[in-house]
């Protein structure tokens, strides 16, 4: 199957494992040596009109991508990532009850 770049940015991202929905492919990596497909990037969502800057940028490696439908990509994040995003909510929940 192959897909122009023009077609997967239409594609809204899933996470199967939280249900969250991650956003639209804005940009792809590539591996020049192979000529492969690297990772797929979702940009972070701006703060206050970009004026407080970007949230990260979500990446995912090919390995992550367990589906891509006609208007869906499902992905499954490793575990690891679950555990530190749970982390910084702990931590920033802490914080603003410490203020």
């Amino acid at each position: 199957m192959q897909v122009c770049f023009d077609e997967i940015c239409r594609k809204e991202v899933v996470d199967i494992v939280s249900g969250e929905r991650l956003g639209f492919i804005d940009d792809i990596e590539l591996d020049i040596s192979d000529g492969r497909v690297a990772s797929l990037v979702i940009y972070g969502s701006s703060r206050l009109f970009g004026l407080f800057g970007r949230d990260e940028d979500t990446v995912l490696t090919c390995d992550e991508i367990r589906v891509v439908g006609d208007d869906i990509i499902l992905v499954e994040r490793s575990a690891k990532h679950h555990e530190l995003k749970s982390l910084k909510k702990r931590r920033n929940s802490l914080s603003s009850l410490l203020k």
